[in-house]
């Protein structure tokens, strides 16, 4: 009589329990990364539109190339210490908060360790398992990692994956940068005929750029999502053009 062989038939293997299927990815840290990924992509369409808008409405009412590199730079500078140092309190607060209820649920297992497994057990049930192998399943996640398996499933946290802000602060700073070194150059480095033009085209098509990178990376369809941003990117530029324009011909 044949035997079957693990993970040719009956209950399946370890390996077959975890291994992904086709085309999904279960990398430890990916929501983290795709987390980062479209923060990074935000930052340098803030970084384009922002600066885009100052150096466009600056070229409005001047011609000097001195005049827009300086308000150019430093609308860079601003924008992007702006964004790191916004991004580093906002995170540090999203940080402490973690930490703060790690702590709390750490000193509930440690005064109320049976209380916290009755708690953890209907957490399980109210996503569907049943009652039997929900206490089941909750006593062997206790016995394995029980605040690990606290802050997953009530609070939500991963305790290895806390919030860090420095690398926040960081990815905003680089991120706004080279986001907004795209109009700086453009309006700068081209002849004083094309600056404008050249501005513009870059700008749009960068925008078009942070709108489909955002639009996959949160699955969504690309097209309205590169629409509404160059679309926003046009009016922002219009509207500081031609407030440029009135200021340059009021001589302020």
């Amino acid at each position: 009589m044949d035997h079957d062989t693990p993970g040719t038939s009956g209950t399946p293997s370890d390996t077959e329990l975890t291994a992904p299927h086709e085309g999904e990815s279960h990398e430890d840290g990916l929501k983290t990364r795709l987390n980062w990924l479209r923060a990074a992509v935000l930052g340098a369409n803030d970084g384009v539109v922002s600066t885009a808008g100052l150096v466009v409405g600056v070229a409005g009412a001047t011609d000097s190339r001195s005049t827009l590199l300086t308000a150019g730079l430093a609308g860079l500078l601003a924008g992007s210490l702006s964004m790191a140092a916004g991004e580093y309190v906002s995170v540090n607060t999203q940080r402490d908060s973690e930490q703060a209820a790690l702590a709390q649920e750490r000193e509930e297992l440690a005064t109320t360790p049976q209380a916290e497994l009755d708690e953890l057990t209907g957490l399980l049930h109210k996503l569907g398992i049943t009652a039997d192998l929900a206490r089941e399943v909750a006593e062997q996640l206790t016995a394995r990692d029980a605040l690990g398996a606290h802050a997953r499933v009530e609070l939500g946290i991963d305790p290895d994956e806390l919030a860090k802000p420095w690398h926040a602060a960081w990815a905003s700073f680089i991120s706004f940068t080279a986001g907004a070194l795209l109009p700086l150059l453009a309006i700068v480095l081209p002849p004083h005929d094309w600056r404008l033009s050249i501005t513009v085209v870059s700008v749009l098509v960068a925008l078009a750029g942070c709108g489909w990178v955002s639009a996959r990376l949160g699955g969504a369809p690309a097209r309205p999502a590169i629409m509404r941003n160059a679309l926003g990117g046009a009016i922002a530029m219009a509207v500081t053009y031609a407030v440029g324009v009135l200021l340059g011909a009021a001589g302020v």
